[in-house]
């Protein structure tokens, strides 16, 4: 989560509960946002080249699984 995203819903919690529909519109938002980074972060993740890989201690194989994971899945 983004440093922005997450002041914005600290700020969040401290002001006057939230209305049914509002809160649902957060959650989702942070769900989108949330799918959207593990989907780059897993592109980019099978971009990288061997040694960089092994500089951050990750086989090729884990790599490989992790990046074929569907955004949607931890």
């Amino acid at each position: 989560m983004s440093a922005a995203l997450a002041s914005s819903l600290a700020l969040l919690d401290r002001s006057q509960p939230l209305p049914i529909l509002a809160r649902a519109s957060v959650a989702f938002a942070v769900l989108l946002v949330t799918w959207e980074n593990r989907r780059r972060t897993r592109r980019a993740l099978a971009r990288l080249e061997p040694h960089i890989l092994n500089d951050i201690g990750l086989t090729q194989q884990a790599a490989a699984k992790e990046s074929t994971l569907p955004f949607w899945r931890d």
